[in-house]
């Protein structure tokens, strides 16, 4: 059988976007072009019997169905020479396409109105006059000014548009400094309700319920802004299910599902039985774009929630009884109820897939990335590790492929980002790419990690310490359980928290013999000033702000034990990575190379944070290319 190899990443179908009406489901299929380095999507269409495409592409997405179930929205990009994101309609039955309306800055989401003849449409907007049409000098007067992904975003607002389907005409429903996030119509189609944020400099973690009446064009807003609310659904006028975080322990507070009463502002909880996360928070590194549903059927709420190292689709009634619907050792990625439930899902040997459930059977029904039976992957063997203070830490390890009884191979410990996210049951191309050239792979959910209770995740003003010592434990651990571990060439890598931990580890242990860091921090004070989040998640995460805390800041700074590393060091970062901006990696780079270490930088020119998941497919190539010729050098060489 074949070794999975770095440029078969051209090889994978992201499925997402997926939406239902009866007995047809529509969704998104991207594939990763090397040759063309873009990425191509079409829709396609599942009808109860098989799938076939819907559309043509190049660049089709987000399909909506109407109503009544006789037409299909969706996003697209083609007309190759403008940069407005363009909405378009097609009937269900197929034929042309018709372009309905184009949005300058892009489209957020969107809905049909309950009588089928409307769209409500989320899309950004400037609110101010950000410069004028030939001149190049910004003039900030907010923060944040830019957003990973997107650039500059100061003087931009979301809000929110009325399209009418016949004509394509839009009018402004929203004004001003309110940047809207999501919204659902009324049964009756008289009144929008959304989600928005007020004060994004001032309130950064907080957005709130609010309604919008169509005749009076009166907002109203039904939370009193101590909530961070994520999504909804309409019960009646005043009770509503919320999908959001209390922010009780700041970032670290798991988000839950709670039944809400506009009239009196009482919450109930009805996910208090299981302290999980409402949300898909698995690492994938070839995932498509999918929505995170939230669906009321029949008395009950349906939701995924990542239950450690899975993520599964749960169902919660209005008394609080949890139920899980789609179970296993996988990602449920997205989901969707007509006639039946049907769900994308994935594994960590099997890409993403459509499957359907239905009489209590369920059945895949797609096959885009049936490629891979031809190849020999390592299945992740689990381990239990208890660390020192008792708590159990679920980790896994991967077999070399080539791997031999009585050799001694070298290991490669990888740290996940967040840190509220987890590794688990999900596929990751790079872990496969490194078995295949002969490494063991680490993997765990050290504290941090989110899956396991907020009280697990909470590292607050104590990272490099628990979390540290997890790690470390896993790979002692490691070392006592499988005896073909080469203890004297083991690596590390990570990426954005994980990069944090990388560059850590490095500045506190000589134990590993090579690390590669990818989008990380090395100076909470300049993580602080300079990147899209860092004024609210430093204060939270690291504790209060660098005037008030700033031996805190420093203490926990990787740059201040650079002195200390030993260990060659790859530092891997994109220039336009806003969410831990070029400084870290610059920094750490100038203070390594002026103490005379081992270290090399690789910079990536229009990449962002996301570089590994969805940067350009030539330089997610490269960087793969990178991480596995830097780990050969140091630990085979």
């Amino acid at each position: 059988m074949k070794k999975l190899d770095i440029k078969d990443l051209g090889k994978f179908r992201l499925l997402g976007g997926l939406d239902v009406y009866k007995n047809k489901t529509a969704f998104t299929v991207a594939e990763i072009s090397l040759e063309k380095d873009d990425y191509f999507s079409k829709i396609y269409l599942y009808d109860g019997r098989k799938v076939k495409p819907f559309t043509s592409g190049p660049k089709d997405s987000n399909p909506k169905f109407s109503p009544d179930g006789k037409l299909i929205a969706f996003t697209s990009k083609r007309d190759k020479e403008s940069k407005e994101a363009e909405l378009y309609l097609i009937p269900t039955t197929g034929g042309e396409a018709r372009l309905l309306r184009k949005f300058k800055f892009g489209i957020s989401d969107y809905e049909f109105s309950p009588d089928g003849k409307q769209l409500v449409v989320i899309a950004p907007v400037e609110i101010e006059r950000r410069k004028k049409k030939d001149e190049d000098v910004h003039l900030i007067k907010e923060i944040p000014f830019w957003f990973n992904g997107i650039g500059w975003i100061y003087g931009k607002r979301s809000h929110i548009f009325l399209v009418n389907l016949e004509s394509g005409r839009k009018r402004k429903l929203t004004k001003g400094k309110l940047n809207v996030q999501t919204l659902k119509w009324s049964s009756s189609g008289d009144k929008i309700y959304f989600i928005a944020e007020e004060n994004k400099e001032k309130e950064p973690m907080i957005s709130d319920l609010f309604v919008l009446d169509l005749k009076s064009r009166k907002i109203e807003k039904l939370t009193e802004s101590k909530w961070r609310i994520s999504d909804f659904v309409v019960l009646d006028e005043t009770t509503f299910i919320l999908r959001m975080s209390t922010l009780e322990r700041g970032i670290p507070t798991n988000t839950h599902i709670y039944l809400f009463n506009a009239e009196t502002k009482e919450i109930k909880k009805l996910t208090a039985e299981l302290d999980r996360s409402a949300y898909n928070s698995l690492n994938c590194d070839v995932r498509g774009k999918s929505r995170n549903p939230l669906i009321y059927k029949d008395g009950w709420v349906y939701y995924i929630a990542t239950d450690g190292p899975r993520a599964n689709l749960f169902r919660v009634n209005l008394e609080g009884k949890i139920e899980r619907v789609i179970g296993g050792d996988r990602s449920v990625e997205t989901f969707g109820i007509g006639s039946y439930l049907v769900f994308i899902a994935q594994d960590a040997t099997t890409p993403t897939e459509l499957y359907v459930f239905r009489d209590g059977k369920e059945r895949k029904v797609s096959d885009f990335n049936g490629w891979i039976k031809e190849y020999k992957l390592s299945k992740p063997e689990h381990f239990k590790v208890k660390a020192s203070d008792g708590v159990e830490i679920d980790a896994w390890i991967m077999k070399p492929l080539d791997f031999k009884e009585g050799k001694k191979y070298p290991a490669i410990l990888e740290i996940h980002g967040g840190p509220k996210t987890a590794y688990g049951y999900s596929f990751m191309h790079e872990f496969h790419v490194l078995t295949a050239k002969g490494f063991v792979v680490i993997f765990s959910n050290p504290r941090g990690s989110d899956g396991y209770g907020e009280e697990f995740a909470d590292i607050r003003e104590h990272y490099g310490e628990r979390d540290y010592q997890d790690l470390m434990e896993v790979v002692d651990e490691a070392l006592k359980r499988f005896d073909f571990i080469d203890e004297e060439r083991i690596g590390v890598t990570g990426g954005s928290y994980g990069g944090f931990m990388t560059n850590w580890i490095v500045g506190h242990t000589k134990r590993f013999k090579a690390a590669v860091t990818q989008r990380s921090i090395s100076n909470w004070v300049s993580f602080f000033g300079t990147t899209d989040i860092g004024y609210f998640f430093a204060p939270d995460q690291i504790g209060k702000d660098p005037w008030s805390n700033l031996d805190g800041y420093w203490e926990k700074s990787p740059l201040k034990y650079a002195p200390n590393v030993e260990t060659p060091l790859l530092i891997i970062h994109s220039i336009e990575d806003y969410r831990c901006w070029l400084p870290e990696a610059l920094q750490f780079y100038t203070a390594l190379k002026y103490l005379g270490k081992e270290v090399e930088l690789a910079l990536f020119p229009g990449e962002n944070h996301d570089l590994s998941r969805s940067g350009k497919p030539k330089h997610r190539v490269k960087r793969l290319e990178l991480i596995a010729g830097w780990m050969e050098r140091w630990l085979k060489g």
